[in-house]
């Protein structure tokens, strides 16, 4: 009798066992976004077990799923996964002149394409990717999170360790209790002088878009759009110029418009924000079934446009092409440009991104971007006036801190909820930046998981230092690429600020540039070494340039505690990189090299602010 009750109960341990074993996960990422994909597929590559939910058959959400499969942004600065998508496109399509089909972007593909590579680049034994998925619930337990979800129609729940949302508008951050803001922020709440003085709840317009297809000749009353009783001409007239007509100032032609995102493959994208198919929805203030009705308000006001182009602009040749595959040829969701944004350890303003180095967050930079400051609120003209396109700044980088909300551990946020200001959101919701910031997201997490730490818990430098495994940038530099000798080593000097960057405001794809082969000062070199190696600052260096001799000297001043490692160092660099024959003076990019060798000051560990945490070491 008790044998056979000892034998029942451990059958019933080791069976319970396995079935929680079965539904545990290290790293759930919740919406299979651009940020999301990204997250999945670096914290797979690092070998921990990962689930995503997609709300649909696609990955890649506004890159694929939405359409917006013309890139802005990011074209000189091939950061990781980013770099990898857009190599794989040059493959599929032929080289980079094949997807420079557009005037705007540099990069244009089919989204079905997007979504194939993506699935691809997404095959890992334990990644599990679950599609269809809806009606998401979250519950904090004392391991990690509950998760519970619909997966075509059936009831699924998985355990997790680290959860991470990629929603498109931040959907979880409610769930989990985490603050966060939602449209315009007040001027006295981030510091922002462009700012509005009262925050409001107004997002930027929301866009349904349409693939067109270049059939070769006239469509055929079947393919033309019907006119809809909703279909006001008035409403496009100021897209474009008519054909044969005039142009006034600041107004495209009708050619000129249609090529802004031409595909590959004779196909057209129809995302136009001046008078064309943008739309707005007040979605935080809205029900679902509200929204439901309001998107579908949206799908018909693209249709109009699609209308308005074929009949009044007669590019009858032009029939709306189902890419998606799906039921009525739209997107399987709609391109939304603003999210909830979560309150992280850190907020990135445009003081920062305007001015990186006179501040620190610049240090703990994880993913780059260098398209300006762009809003959509045309659909919305009572908005409070701000001129986004005045907002000059540099190519800039995105904080760690911005992915950790505050008081929430175990979670991480992936696409456009990060913790940004209303107006700095305006770049980093570009789709490249979003792919990077999915691609930390993954770093943390799975790090997290490694090491058995809270995500806040985890080192700048730790999550730094994996991201250069993987040839992503830190700083946006420019004039130095994933292929250059020296990349890593200056990417960690970079961001240490001893050697800093220059930055401008260069139309539609800002710069930094690091200048690699410009040569320095003594002066400027050991002040820039006095933040890291503080004994420095009473040290008096000549206006002359730094060679061999002095950069020896000045590597066992600032590390004299340890001077017969760092010669050794030092001599053994010399040897290995042949830099005694090296041009002299140094050039900053061998400088770079030298002082991440010898020195290794990237090593010395950063808060999310940036600021050193152990001077003394």
């Amino acid at each position: 009798m008790f044998k056979n009750r000892f034998y029942l109960t451990f059958c019933f341990c080791v069976s319970f066992g396995i079935i929680y074993a079965q539904k545990q996960t290290d790293v759930l990422i919740v919406g299979a976004g651009t940020g999301g994909t990204a997250a999945a597929i670096q914290a797979a590559r690092m070998g921990v077990k990962v689930n995503l939910l997609s709300e649909n058959p696609w990955l890649g959400g506004m890159l694929t799923a939405a359409g917006v499969s013309a890139i802005d942004g990011n074209h000189q600065l091939p950061s990781g996964i980013w770099g990898d998508f857009r190599d794989a496109l040059y493959r599929h399509y032929g080289g980079p002149k094949a997807v420079a089909t557009g005037w705007v972007s540099n990069t244009h593909f089919e989204p079905s394409v997007g979504d194939s590579i993506l699935k691809s680049m997404a095959e890992f034994p334990h990644l599990k990717i679950s599609y269809n998925t809806s009606n998401i619930k979250v519950t904090k337990n004392q391991n990690g999170w509950y998760v519970q979800w619909i997966e075509n129609g059936l009831e699924k729940e998985l355990n997790t360790t680290i959860l991470v949302d990629a929603t498109e508008t931040g959907s979880l951050l409610p769930q989990v209790g985490a603050s966060f803001s939602v449209g315009m922020d007040a001027s006295s709440e981030t510091g922002e002088a462009e700012a509005p003085i009262e925050g409001n709840t107004i997002v930027q317009d929301l866009t349904y878009t349409l693939i067109l297809k270049d059939l070769g000749g006239a469509a055929t009353s079947e393919e033309l759009v019907t006119r809809h009783s909703s279909y006001t001409p008035e409403l496009f007239e100021c897209a474009c110029r008519l054909p044969g007509a005039e142009t006034p100032e600041g107004m495209v032609d009708a050619n000129q418009m249609l090529q802004y995102a031409r595909l590959p493959n004779n196909k057209y994208l129809i995302n136009w924000p001046n008078c064309g198919n943008d739309f707005y929805l007040d979605w935080p203030n809205s029900s679902h079934e509200q929204q439901i009705d309001a998107l579908n308000l949206a799908k018909q006001h693209s249709l109009n446009f699609v209308y308005y182009i074929q009949e009044v602009l007669d590019f009858k040749h032009l029939a709306i092409h189902n890419e998606f595959d799906t039921d009525d040829s739209f997107p399987w969701i709609p391109y939304h440009r603003e999210s909830r944004r979560v309150h992280g350890m850190v907020k990135l303003s445009v003081n920062e991104m305007r001015s990186p180095f006179d501040y620190s967050l610049y240090r703990t930079g994880i993913a780059v971007g260098d398209y300006p400051i762009d809003h959509h609120h045309d659909k919305y003209p009572t908005a409070p006036e701000i001129d986004f396109i005045g907002i000059k700044i540099p190519s800039y980088n995105v904080p760690l801190g911005s992915l950790i909300p505050k008081e929430v551990s175990n979670f991480i946020v992936a696409e456009k909820n990060i913790s940004v200001t209303n107006i700095a959101n305006g770049a980093t919701r570009l789709q490249p930046v979003v792919l990077g910031i999915g691609q930390a997201a993954g770093v943390l997490a799975a790090l997290s998981v490694s090491q058995q730490k809270s995500p806040d818990e985890i080192g700048v430098r730790a999550v730094q230092k994996a991201l250069l495994d993987y040839k992503a940038y830190l700083m946006p530099y420019v004039d130095v690429k994933p292929s250059h000798t020296f990349f890593k080593a200056i990417q960690k000097i970079g961001a240490t600020g001893i050697l800093k960057g220059f930055g401008l405001s260069y139309k539609w794809a800002n710069q930094t540039w690091f200048y690699p082969q410009q040569y320095i000062s003594q002066i400027d070199l050991v002040k820039g070494l006095q933040s890291y190696y503080p004994h420095l600052n009473d040290f008096e260096a000549s206006g002359a340039l730094v060679d061999l001799d002095f950069i020896g000297f000045i590597l066992r001043q600032a590390a004299p505690y340890n001077s017969l490692e760092i010669e050794s160092k030092f001599k053994r660099l010399l040897k290995e990189q042949s830099l005694m024959e090296a041009q002299i003076p140094l050039n900053r990019g061998t400088i770079a090299q030298i002082l991440s060798t010898v020195l290794d000051p990237f090593s010395k560990e950063i808060n999310h602010e940036g600021v050193l945490i152990n001077l003394a070491e």
